[in-house]
């Protein structure tokens, strides 16, 4: 097993500034979601349908993504990805109709999630040549892009600019980012010792972390979703609605770029009990006092909570000794980008049958469901 990387530094920086490109482009769509509700008039219900868009995309992409990753490498996968994820997000503005909505957030579904598989591919080979745990600030950058297209998003709503310039403007910035970057990144992914097969599903030890992941991962989706309706509905109009969307991304910023430090001193198994913990307790409070400031607070714990639990499950899984890191992080995402996607269409049923408050439960009793699952996990941290 070999890996072969000119400049390490070079290409850590590469890859971690398409992670926060991914993320600023993943935010600025979520940011939007309110606008192009109402703009379409879909009600709750069909919003969730059209949300199914992505998860269909995504879930048919795994298919191929291992293939893709080994026959290609996680660089030049990487580069057609974000060009096609670049392209792919002003049309999400041009939309006009609940079909055409759909079908483009099918393609920016697969392109996401390929571009995932191929970065964090990169990254766990980044972080085999430097020696010690980096990928959760990779993620971080995520976050950081996430927070940072959450906010823009706010600024270009205060503005009144429209969804499709909005998409355009950042949709540039990442088709840059994907070119510059692309020369710097590791060229040779770790390959596997012995032939194996293109897609695998988990083992055991892996479906428990895709458990984990999957329910991390629905969080993930019902707070870039869903967040920015709940304040807005439930706050009544105060304030901007990506509000509590820009805390959670500011504090899972912060939480990932901290993750692996924590991680080394109190163990990954401890790691990922509190934070399945801070997931339930933050969205508990958020629902329980629909009162800004304890809204806000609420979408922060949250935001913690959430932070590490997918860096330490990637982290763990590109260790698999029972396949390589492509694979291995192939078939975690099987299970746990599930609950990335079908998460919000699924809170969007339940919020059409019963209430919007009441569907987002869903997610403290996977914060609960999460802390009783890690401590099944076996690392070596």
């Amino acid at each position: 097993m070999e890996l072969t990387l000119q400049k390490p530094i070079a290409a850590r920086t590469a890859t971690g500034a398409l992670f926060f490109v991914m993320g600023a482009g993943f935010a600025s769509w979520a940011s939007r979601i309110p606008d192009i509700q109402e703009r379409l008039n879909l009600n709750a219900a069909q919003l969730g349908g059209i949300l199914i868009g992505m998860p269909v995309g995504s879930l048919l992409s795994l298919l191929v993504t291992g293939a893709l990753v080994t026959r290609l490498g996680s660089r030049t996968v990487a580069l057609v990805t974000m060009l096609l994820y670049a392209a792919t997000l002003p049309a999400i503005g041009w939309a006009s109709s609940a079909w055409q909505l759909m079908a483009v957030l099918f393609v920016f579904g697969t392109c996401g999630n390929i571009l995932n598989i191929s970065l964090n591919t990169q990254g766990v080979g980044i972080e085999s040549l430097w020696g010690k745990p980096i990928l959760s600030s990779f993620h971080g950058l995520w976050s950081l892009g996430a927070m940072a297209g959450a906010a823009f998003g706010g600024l270009m709503v205060s503005q009144g600019t429209v969804p499709f310039q909005h998409f355009l403007l950042v949709g540039s910035v990442i088709l840059a980012s994907g070119l510059i970057a692309y020369r710097f990144m590791l060229r040779t992914d770790r390959q596997p010792d012995e032939k194996q097969p293109l897609f695998a599903l988990p083992d055991r030890p892996l479906m428990l972390l895709g458990l984990i992941a999957f329910g991390c991962m629905l969080t993930e989706g019902a707070m870039a979703d869903w967040s920015g309706i709940y304040y807005k509905q439930t706050l009544h109009g105060l304030g901007v609605a990506t509000t509590g969307y820009t805390a959670f991304t500011f504090t899972m910023a912060v939480g990932r770029f901290g993750g692996d430090g924590l991680a080394a001193r109190f163990g990954i198994r401890i790691l990922l009990q509190v934070s399945g913990l801070l997931i339930a307790l933050g969205l508990g409070l958020a629902l329980l006092l629909p009162i800004p400031a304890v809204v806000v607070t609420g979408f922060m714990l949250v935001g913690l909570g959430v932070a590490s639990v997918v860096p330490l499950v990637y982290s763990v899984a590109g260790r698999s000794q029972t396949m390589s890191a492509g694979l291995a992080l192939t078939a975690v995402s099987t299970v746990g980008y599930t609950g990335f996607l079908l998460g919000p269409p699924l809170i969007g049923f339940l919020a059409e049958a019963f209430s919007l408050r009441r569907a987002l439960l869903v997610v403290v009793v996977l914060g609960v469901v999460i802390t009783a699952l890690a401590g099944r996990v076996k690392t070596r941290g």
